[in-house]
């Protein structure tokens, strides 16, 4: 996935370490588009408009981008992957030119079939998971803790964490929200008890070309890098999964219309735009 990852836990058993890695290890060999014999890559490679079969974990994870997709008017789309290779945040380093975005965003319809489950691809869609697949390793890892007994720990993936239990000490695992660097908003501290929470900015990863800066957020209404103010997205969550695409999805419209739509489908949510706050009901809800 490009990134570390952290566990801490009470009394795990001597295999944990193993297990844990071996639960990313499996979402990377189903959904990494940087790996060429993953089944996300095969699935890229082959013929469109053909059904394919997918392993269960990987259809989780597409049905519930799907899902994401639908409820933010497509805010949210994982058959972007035409476009953020040609962007260069795909498996190729960042290509340093604008690259010619009508000619490569038609067709990108990308069919579910849980009964197989199984999909197929339009012509012009390549599916990219990198917004929900990480928070899904988490889930996944987290679960397989669970089910081996473990069940106060805290788990954390490129900054994507999930909490379960308490401390030794009789705490919650506290954390620290991760603000934009240029704010001026304090971050919140954050009890994750049976609870993940998942960030997502405009400010990480980017390239300048002839003095503009473009992001690796995308809007997949325009095919290009978010222009809008929100710098800053962190949501809650019982599921890293959900947290995890919802954050990316709500950077893309601007602050007024995502509070709304984290309102309209109750996500606990922090925007952050410049030196401004927006808080969804939920988020409000819990600090109360």
């Amino acid at each position: 996935m490009g990134t570390s990852w952290s566990l801490q836990a009470v009394s795990p058993p001597a295999a944990t370490a193993h297990g844990v890695q071996a639960a990313f290890d499996l979402v990377v060999a189903q959904m990494s588009q940087w790996e060429p014999d993953s089944n996300l890559s095969s699935f890229n490679r082959a013929a469109p408009g053909r059904w394919h079969a997918i392993p269960a974990e990987f259809a989780r994870v597409v049905e519930a981008a799907l899902d994401i997709s639908r409820a933010s008017g497509c805010a949210f789309d994982p058959a972007l992957g035409r476009l953020t290779e040609a962007w260069g945040f795909g498996s190729r380093k960042s290509v340093g030119a604008v690259p010619d975005v009508a000619a490569i965003s038609a067709g990108r319809a990308i069919d579910f079939d849980p009964v197989g489950p199984r999909i197929r691809r339009e012509a012009g869609a390549v599916l990219d998971l990198s917004g929900i697949a990480k928070g899904y390793g988490v889930d996944l890892a987290a679960e397989w803790l669970l089910d081996m007994g473990v069940r106060h720990f805290l788990l954390e993936v490129g900054g994507e964490l999930r909490g379960e239990g308490i401390r030794p000490d009789g705490q919650p695992w506290w954390v620290d929200t991760e603000m934009p660097p240029a704010t001026a908003v304090a971050p919140y501290r954050i009890a994750l008890h049976d609870l993940s929470v998942a960030t997502s900015g405009n400010y990480r990863r980017g390239f300048a070309v002839d003095g503009q800066y473009y992001s690796h957020s995308f809007d997949p209404r325009t095919g290009r890098p978010i222009v809008g103010d929100v710098t800053s997205v962190t949501v809650l969550h019982r599921s890293c999964m959900i947290a995890d695409g919802w954050a990316t999805a709500l950077t893309v419209p601007g602050a007024e219309q995502a509070i709304a739509l984290a309102d309209e489908q109750s996500l606990a949510a922090c925007l952050i735009a410049g030196n401004v706050e927006y808080l969804s009901r939920a988020w409000r809800e819990m600090l109360d």
